[in-house]
């Protein structure tokens, strides 16, 4: 199934449930990241975490990432292929450019058809999921935009498209923010269906994407990309790889706590809480996708507590 079929479905459902006082969490849905071990334990091992998650939460969608120059193709697709066949849920699978020829891309495709896999985030070429952009197509596809117009041109509405969204800003880009959206607003009307943004922690930063989307008319879902805080060091070496903002207040909750990693990790889950409960009461989205770096604690925990 599409996702943005499911997604409009739970929204659907979600605002009659409101008007009727009937909700029992904040989220109408979520979902989950995952990319692909270095091996084939590792492999094996998170496809029975998949399974445990899948099982306990039922999250709308999961997604599996696509390392650069194709470098994961071979696990990508079997992670992607048993959450889809035997998890019993559906998949976004993660597909890139660089390295990438025409032929090559019709491979994974067709590949991901036989799978039962309808869904795809369309990127232009990344190391772990939608943070950083490289290289284009060999076959002379530049661009995201260039992906989703090959996947409608040669398959029409098989597949349901996402495409990745930055609130603060590509931070390899030369373009303005605003003329990211502009950018943005083209993957749309070439056929993307919906949009996944890069992680932040200050939910005014997503607040402000989403209005300054909406203004340029762009009008599809945008799901918050969310990860929660596994320990300071690993906080701080993503947050500064990828250039995001950290407002005052959060370092000011994780700095005295900073050597604790099991204090970081609890007080990183309220962190997240907080900021799901933030960029949901603003009316900016209805669910939350979770970069889980393939750890099942911090995402447990928040969902636990959330749906209480």
């Amino acid at each position: 199934m599409h996702i943005i079929d499911k997604i409009n479905q739970e929204v659907v459902s979600y605002e009659k449930k409101k008007l009727n006082g009937g909700n029992d969490s904040p989220l109408a849905f979520f979902s989950f990241e995952y990319f692909p071990p270095k091996t084939e334990q590792g492999v094996n091992n998170l496809m029975h975490r998949i399974d445990r998650m899948v099982t306990r939460f039922s999250p709308l969608f999961v997604d599996v990432t696509w390392g650069s120059a194709a470098s994961t193709l071979t696990r990508s697709l079997q992670i992607a292929s048993h959450a889809q066949r035997y998890s019993g849920v559906d998949v976004l699978l993660h597909l890139t450019l660089s390295g990438m020829n025409e032929q090559q891309l019709k491979s994974v495709l067709d590949q991901a058809k036989s799978a039962g896999i309808q869904n795809i985030l369309a990127l232009r070429g990344d190391d772990g999921g939608i943070m950083l952009a490289s290289k284009g197509c060999d076959g002379g596809m530049t661009h995201a935009v260039d992906l989703v117009r090959f996947i409608r041109k040669y398959y029409g509405d098989y597949f349901g498209i996402a495409v990745a969204g930055h609130p603060e800003g590509h931070e390899r880009s030369e373009f303005s923010l605003e003329e990211e959206v502009v950018h943005l607003k083209e993957k749309i009307e070439a056929g993307a269906d919906f949009i996944i943004t890069q992680f932040f922690y200050d939910p005014q930063v997503f607040v402000n994407f989403v209005h300054r989307c909406r203004n340029e008319g762009i009008n599809c879902p945008i799901l918050p990309g969310v990860m929660p805080i596994q320990s300071f060091s690993s906080f701080q070496r993503m947050t500064g790889y990828c250039g995001t903002r950290v407002p005052t207040e959060v370092f000011e909750r994780l700095s005295p706590i900073k050597d604790n990693d099991e204090a970081v990790k609890e007080v990183g889950c309220q962190i997240t809480i907080d900021l799901c409960q933030s960029v949901i009461n603003a009316g900016a989205c209805h669910g939350v996708h979770f970069y889980t770096l393939n750890l099942e604690r911090s995402t447990s925990m928040i969902l636990e507590r959330m749906m209480r």
